[in-house]
């Protein structure tokens, strides 16, 4: 039976000769001390065990018999710089042929990762049936790409809504009850003023009269979320207690289709209504002087400094030789107060002209007399309505969290895959041990035994070099001592005393 110490194949082919003369720029030519010192490289097969793992192959220490024995692809070792300590063999005066050679190690490309449903190259070739199912794979890429980005474009869009401008009609009447004798019932006379507001639908007005106010479409916010804050003003000398109703939206998270008021009283009086309006994005009104220039009354702030621009262009005031700057004409001199100014410096100028829009004043007179409701006046409002995804958008995003049939699917590729890698590794065995059994299984032996003894961890102890004196002698002990010490426990030290 061979020697299962002894390598079984060269890392390198016969055929091939391994030339030491200089091939390309910085290529490193080792004396001939030196090159004896390295010796031949040679290596063993890798060994595959029938249960999927992988054993390293058999190497020899260095300077043991036969040679040395090194991973194929591992780094070269860098020689020790200095001699070591005394009593070697070598002698006290005896310069180490590998005291100025530098080997800087090359650098070792990490193996790709396959992923958990990819097929190996070598099953590949083995079976040409193979291709069909990376074809499919493919598309499967390109079909995930495709809807992640429409995924993301319509999470995008509920983020950041387009808004269109619609109008926003309100509606403002009264009712009352027991204000005669023929309507006197158990409770007080009392009023109600309600406050309701609708999106139209293409600028028509499908409500018949104005008591039957339909409600807003699901697609539109309701009326609230336009409503920043709302103060209904009562007379005083009826109502000297609280005669002022104010709402605010941000003390109110839930949106409102309208606003009612109730109080109990048999006179008639005019209520006053102001709405501040929530604009989205914030608006603004400019003074008299920009709207002169830019013909704007309110309007958003990127709009705002677009108009501005277009009007420097229009009147041809930037600068030729700085396209940062522009000149003011009288009109901008005006309300800027520079003769020439930078484009970076213009939302800051304009920022005294810009302020916060009126309020919508409506008046509505509280009648107690006549028809129920009381009132037939309404009013139209021009607002930014976000534009929200259809519903078939909506059933995309909604069908994408709920389907799980395709995960069920990649979880049975993923281990049929894996299968598959674990029949690859049994037949890269197998017809191992068909091609040379005696080899194989010594090659197999010897790897185990290796393994067994890196587990144990006393693969690289050399237990008759470490009864010799001159092993303690090397430059390291000192400060592998030091290091001992140091990482020993103080526990342990107090232990060691008693």
């Amino acid at each position: 039976m061979q020697n299962p110490n002894r390598p079984t194949a060269p890392l390198v082919p016969p055929h091939v000769q391994i030339q030491c003369g200089p091939q390309f720029t910085g290529h490193f030519r080792p004396p001939e001390p030196q090159a004896h010192a390295f010796g031949s490289p040679q290596t063993a097969p890798r060994i595959i065990n029938p249960n999927g793992g992988i054993s390293s192959p058999p190497t020899a220490n260095l300077g043991t018999s036969g040679g040395t024995s090194m991973k194929r692809g591992a780094s070269a070792q860098k020689p020790p710089s200095r001699l070591s300590g005394g009593g070697s063999s070598a002698g006290q005066g005896t310069a180490s042929p590998l005291k100025t050679m530098e080997l800087t190690p090359a650098v070792r490309r990490k193996k790709r990762k396959l992923a958990e449903n990819e097929i190996p190259d070598k099953v590949a070739a083995i079976l040409p049936e193979s291709a069909l199912y990376m074809q499919l794979r493919e598309f499967e890429c390109r079909m995930d790409a495709a809807i992640y980005r429409q995924k993301t474009d319509i999470e995008h869009t509920l983020r950041n809504p387009l808004r269109v401008q619609k109008t926003l009609r309100l509606y403002v009447f009264n009712t009352f009850v027991n204000q005669t004798d023929e309507q006197q019932n158990d409770g007080p006379p009392s009023w109600s003023l309600k406050i309701i507001g609708r999106i139209l639908e293409d600028g028509n007005d499908s409500v018949v009269g104005v008591g039957n106010v339909l409600k807003s479409s699901d697609l539109y916010p309701k009326f609230s979320t336009f409503i920043k804050k709302m103060t209904v003003y009562l007379d005083h000398n009826l109502y000297p207690d609280n005669h002022v109703i104010l709402w605010e939206g941000t003390r109110s998270p839930v949106p409102h289709e309208g606003f009612e008021v109730k109080r109990k009283g048999e006179k008639e009086f005019t209520a006053i209504i102001r709405l501040e309006m929530n604009y989205a994005p914030e608006k603004f009104k400019l003074s008299q002087a920009l709207q002169e220039i830019l013909g704007i009354d309110v309007d958003t702030r990127p709009r705002i400094l677009a108009a501005l621009w277009n009007y420097v262009k229009i009147r041809k005031l930037q600068i030729p030789g700085d396209p940062t700057s522009f000149m003011c004409d009288p009109p901008l001199r005006k309300i800027l107060g520079e003769d020439k100014l930078k484009l970076s410096m213009v939302q800051q100028k304009i920022a005294p002209h810009l302020t916060a829009p009126h309020p919508i004043h409506l008046e509505h007179k509280i009648k107690l007399s006549g028809s129920v409701p009381a009132g037939n006046t309404c009013y139209d409002v021009l607002v930014d309505v976000p534009l929200m995804p259809g519903k078939e958008n909506s059933s995309f995003l909604s069908n994408l969290d709920r389907n799980k049939e395709i995960e069920a699917i990649d979880k049975d590729i993923c281990d049929a895959i894996k299968k598959i890698h674990e029949h690859l590794k049994r037949r890269a065995f197998f017809l191992g041990f068909s091609q040379s059994p005696a080899e194989f299984v010594n090659a197999l032996l010897t790897s185990q035994a290796r393994d067994l003894k890196l587990s144990a961890g006393d693969a690289s102890h050399n237990m008759e070099k470490q009864h010799r004196s001159d092993f303690y002698n090397q430059a390291w002990v000192e400060d592998a001592v030091i290091r001992y010490l140091n990482r020993k426990p103080l526990g342990s030290e107090a232990a060691g005393n008693k």
